[in-house]
């Protein structure tokens, strides 16, 4: 365990900026060269007796008689414990943060659709945001037992997605933490649409005997971004309909309520607001303009709000041709406005 190590925290430093060095120049490292690399702002005499004390510890050794050291096996077994321990404890801290954050949006579009419904007396919809041009943020893969290793895959807007994979074989620490450096340093920032075939055979290339890890970690990113595009909608006042004769007969009214029920339209709807290049505004369709099969006797306002990231959402009202489009208007802007506040306040 890392917490056994009984270094002070001093100890720690000198040996991490060790390894750090010898992990960059591949020479020995002496005392002079790591008083510049920590904050300790220790003389060399100092830094020389913690090195010799970390000597006779067993964590590093000095391979000829040159005043330089380099990691032991032992060193490297601390570094890797403890860079793992620190990533696992902040992908812990994110993933609470991003489910508390997961549950204030559903609450707040779930919301959001029903004071709508109310201040308009029509029907509405929010989606949840889904990305138009997502980024991986970054990896972390961990060993859960001998047969399987755990992918954490974070994309933008801080989306965390969990991908448990088989291996035939168990992988060491060391090994983990070499491939997580290299998805990492390749992939970390890079738009989904970037990583193409040439980029995945150099990968797995570059993976060596984990080629095939390394292969199914890149299929589980792009299947969890697939998963992470399907959205959900929100939706209220499907009941409002009743409220205007020319769409409460039965056959419009049923079909505006099978629309609003199974969402499969309503899902269409989105996606054609999102693909428009101008879906930063408000669209109002009228009658047989209306992307929706079902509504042509509507009319449907529709707005996009920005998470930030390329994360979009949309939000919809329908109602009948005669609707009250200055009040409408004002309602879809004012609520556009406060959900892209709420969420970009969410984010700083």
């Amino acid at each position: 365990m890392v917490a056994d190590h009984g270094l002070s925290e001093r100890k720690l430093k000198i040996l991490h900026a060790i390894i750090q060095n010898y992990l960059e120049t591949g020479e020995p490292v002496g005392s002079r060269t790591i008083s510049k690399y920590t904050d300790l702002n220790l003389s060399s005499a100092t830094i020389r007796n913690e090195m010799a004390d970390l000597e006779e510890l067993g964590y590093i050794l000095q391979p000829h008689t040159s005043a330089g050291r380099i990691p032991s096996d032992q060193g490297y077994r601390l570094y890797v414990d403890m860079l793992m321990e620190e990533k696992e404890q902040e992908l812990t801290e994110m993933q609470e943060q991003m489910l508390e954050k997961a549950d204030r949006m559903e609450q707040l579009l779930s919301q959001a659709a029903k004071v709508l419904a109310s201040s308009t007396n029509y029907a509405t919809m929010v989606s949840t945001p889904v990305s138009s041009a997502n980024k991986l943020k970054f990896i972390q893969l961990s060993m859960v037992d001998e047969e399987q290793i755990i992918a954490v895959i974070v994309l933008g807007g801080n989306v965390i997605k969990n991908k448990i994979i088989n291996v035939e074989e168990p992988l060491s620490n060391e090994n983990l933490l070499k491939l997580n450096m290299l998805l990492n340093t390749t992939l970390t920032g890079m738009p989904i649409e970037e990583i193409n075939l040439g980029l995945i055979a150099r990968l797995k290339e570059q993976a060596g005997i984990h080629s095939e890890v390394v292969g199914n970690v890149l299929d589980a990113v792009a299947e969890v971004i697939q998963v992470d595009n399907e959205m959900h909608i929100y939706t209220s006042g499907a009941t409002n309909i009743f409220k205007y004769p020319e769409l409460s007969d039965k056959q419009s009214a049923q079909e505006i309520i099978s629309a609003f029920e199974e969402k499969q339209q309503l899902n269409e709807l989105v996606t054609q607001t999102l693909a428009r290049e101008d879906n930063t505004g408000i669209q109002v369709y009228i009658g047989d303009e209306t992307p929706v099969q079902n509504m042509k006797d509507c009319s449907v306002v529709t707005a996009t709000y920005e998470l930030g990231e390329g994360m979009k959402g949309t939000i919809g009202i329908i109602g009948p041709k005669r609707m009250d489009y200055e009040h409408v208007l004002k309602s879809m802007k004012r609520l556009q406005n406060e959900l892209d506040q709420m969420f970009h306040k969410e984010e700083t």
